[in-house]
């Protein structure tokens, strides 16, 4: 499934502004020279938002650590272990919008840090006697700092530390997925493509592409997407190389991921040489395999030159699709089960077309006929042809058609109709072209002060003006308070 958007949304232009420092001018003059808008009220509500949530960051406060055991760099073993026996090395308080949080630092972890768009683990520190629940887990200043609700009770305990297993497999499945996804749209659309950031985590990821000109189409999407699996099939063995120069790592062809910075040392990991090879530090699958399968369910423009993919892999892929086909199979159903869905699909709506015609054709018969209707009840008083009715129609465009056709046969038109359009409530007000200039009435101050018997409101121009409500019972008071006005 494409999606295409021609303008480009409050929070993408806001992402644009606040992640890579695209001026919102810029943003919106390259946007106009391609012949597509920007939402600058968007924007700026995503920039009160930003401005409410620095405010709150204002407002936090941090304690001091807490030294509980020698202050020592935590060992982070986390490509190879889900688990480990650990030791709280110190700890501190945070407090922010009136909630208790505490940052635990450890000897030893499993947990990875939210870093190169891998969110971070999730999991709990535990002992026999009590259990922790670690919410989030991040990078401050080199340290890899565990989140938690509650402060466990013996700090000088040693705890059974173990990472949510199944949050941290879908996450480096789609961590190694868009790895490949980022190789293949380089082989399909260009060398010219650069990932510019990325969102890898246990539900879903997408990719930022940059320099890319235009929509993919359906076949470049097809085209990446069976590249994808065709490489997950292979079942392709990780190579992850630690501690490599990052001269080394560039000769081997290593892509960058954009805005990040990188060590004089750097760890490169490779699903086959010829295809994918990345500077990267986060959790990877053993094997391809271990994907099952990959789905992109959109595509979309993030800004001029920016185009944004979100993808589905192994069991959250399975139930898309499956969702997908249970739809196919419940429309087959509707349809009467024909042998072609999408021709039947394509008649059906072919047929609906033709009719829509044919009502249209009968509404304006109609309209006419109560138009003729109308003018046949006009009186004459004061100077003015007045028409003073409830009607029932079909829409809102057969009461305005009814409306301007009355007003093209009477000049003098004092016109006001109190309509039952398809259970609905509504009142239109017409002035002639000579009452208009007479300036005695207002259609649109008219109608406001008759919307009250529906419970409603509206307005418009000083010849005509509508208004809708609630209270379908309040029509006949509608003609009752007329007659006072005129």
């Amino acid at each position: 499934m494409k999606i295409l958007t021609p303008t480009i949304t409050g929070s993408q232009a806001f992402e644009l502004y606040d992640t890579f420092g695209f001026p919102f001018d810029l943003t919106s003059l390259i946007a106009r020279e391609r012949g597509l808008s920007v939402d600058e009220k968007g924007f700026q509500e995503e920039m009160a938002k930003q401005k409410s949530r620095s405010k709150a960051d204002a407002t936090k406060e941090t304690g001091d650590w807490i030294l509980v055991g020698d202050d020592v760099k935590t060992e982070f073993i986390g490509y190879e272990h889900l688990t480990a026996e650990a030791k709280i090395v110190k700890y501190r308080k945070v407090k922010q919008k009136n909630k208790e949080l505490f940052q635990i630092v450890l000897n030893k972890t499993p947990f990875y840090a939210e870093s190169g768009g891998q969110v971070g683990d999730t999991g709990v520190l535990e002992t026999a006697n009590e259990k922790i629940v670690v919410t989030d887990t991040r990078k401050e200043n080199e340290l890899i700092v565990h989140y938690s609700e509650t402060l466990p009770e013996n700090l000088s305990a040693t705890y059974f530390v173990s990472v949510n297993e199944s949050k941290r497999r879908q996450t480096m499945n789609n961590h190694s997925a868009t790895h490949l996804l980022h190789a293949a749209l380089r082989q399909v659309l260009g060398k010219h493509v650069e990932q510019k950031g990325s969102l890898v985590n246990d539900k879903n990821f997408c990719v930022s592409i940059f320099s890319h000109f235009a929509a993919m189409t359906d076949a470049e999407l097809e085209k990446v997407e069976t590249i994808v699996n065709q490489k997950i099939r292979e079942n392709i063995q990780l190579n992850e190389q630690r501690n490599v120069p990052l001269e080394k790592a560039k000769a081997l062809g290593a892509m960058a991921l954009f805005g990040e910075k990188y060590g004089e040392f750097v760890r490169v990991i490779t699903f086959d040489p010829k295809f994918s090879v990345e500077l990267c530090g986060g959790t990877h699958v053993p094997f391809t395999g271990n994907i099952g399968l990959l789905k992109i369910v959109s595509e979309s423009s993030v800004a001029a030159g920016v185009r944004r993919i979100e993808a589905v892999t192994a069991d959250e892929a399975q139930e898309y699709l499956n969702d997908n086909l249970k739809l196919l199979h419940e429309i087959k159903s509707v349809l009467k089960n024909p042998k072609d869905v999408l021709a039947s699909a394509k008649s059906l709506m072919e047929e609906k077309h033709a009719l829509e015609k044919k009502l249209e054709v009968m509404y304006q018969q109609q309209a006419n006929l109560l138009k003729d209707e109308l003018a046949g009840k006009a009186t004459k008083s004061n100077g003015y042809t007045i028409i003073a009715e409830k009607v029932s129609v079909p829409n809102s465009d057969s009461l305005k058609n009814i409306a301007y056709a009355l007003r093209n046969q009477f000049d003098d038109l004092l016109l006001i109709l109190a309509a039952d359009v398809d259970g609905k409530p509504q009142v239109a007000v017409m002035l002639g072209e000579k009452t208009e200039a007479a300036k005695k009435y207002h259609a649109g101050n008219m109608v406001k002060e008759l919307a009250k018997e529906i419970e409603g409101g509206g307005g418009g121009q000083p010849f005509f003006a509508t208004a809708g409500g609630k209270k379908l019972e309040g029509l006949d008071q509608v003609l009752v308070r007329a007659k006072q006005l005129i």
